[in-house]
């Protein structure tokens, strides 16, 4: 009677395996089906997963897209796409991914198309991301003004009706923009913890300029 119940028991257990399974294989197929009929949009730029965070990179022509993802990439981050991204709004979030043709692919001005996966290995790719923050690249010029304490919290970029935190990062000769992009990612993943460097500094300065007061007035 043991062994009966046992393998009776072990019935049950195999045939509520099979059914998870297949609800696995049915919940694959609806996203499968839920992806390919999702809004889509194209843009011009390179996304980068740095430090786990889905980073589009966004400039104009000729300003160094390609090339600052190859520094980033030999300093360990992923890419997903250069020069053509292809957006979906997927569970109201945006994700990204290359086109096939383009997928590991990555053009160097002077040098042509190289193939990453086997320059640097495939660890250095994936097939898709989504879209936590967009970062602007522009020419600097020295009659705009830029993001110096970085209290602006309010820039965003709509993608696909969809809002996305945006930095923008001047580029002129000498900076690093790989150490700038790597920089302003980690700040903003600690913003997204509740550490705002601005504000602890602006507290800092508040409460010195007030123990200064008081000294003053003694």
């Amino acid at each position: 009677r043991d062994l009966s119940v046992s393998y009776n028991y072990l019935g049950r257990i195999s045939r509520a395996e099979g059914k998870l399974s297949e609800a696995k294989e049915w919940y694959q197929k609806a996203l499968a089906i839920r992806e390919k009929l999702a809004e889509e949009t194209t843009v011009s730029g390179v996304l980068m997963s740095v430090y786990g965070k889905g980073v589009l990179l966004l400039a104009d022509s000729g300003m160094g897209k390609s090339e600052t993802a190859l520094e980033l990439i030999r300093d360990g981050q992923v890419l997903i796409a250069d020069d053509r991204v292809d957006l979906q709004k997927i569970h109201n979030r945006i994700v990204g991914h290359a086109p096939d043709l383009l997928r590991g692919m990555l053009e160097l001005r002077g040098i042509g198309i190289v193939d990453v996966a086997r320059m640097y290995g495939a660890n250095c790719l994936m097939d898709k991301h989504s879209v936590d923050l967009v970062i602007n690249l522009v020419k600097y010029d020295p009659n705009d003004e830029y993001e110096r304490l970085g209290e602006v919290s309010s820039r965003f970029t709509r993608i696909l009706d969809i809002l996305i935190p945006t930095i923008v990062l001047p580029v002129s000769t000498g900076r690093s923009m790989r150490i700038l992009i790597e920089s302003a990612v980690t700040n903003f993943i600690l913003k997204e913890e509740g550490y705002n460097a601005t504000t602890n500094f602006k507290n800092k300065l508040y409460s010195y300029l007030e123990n200064k007061d008081q000294e003053d007035n003694k």
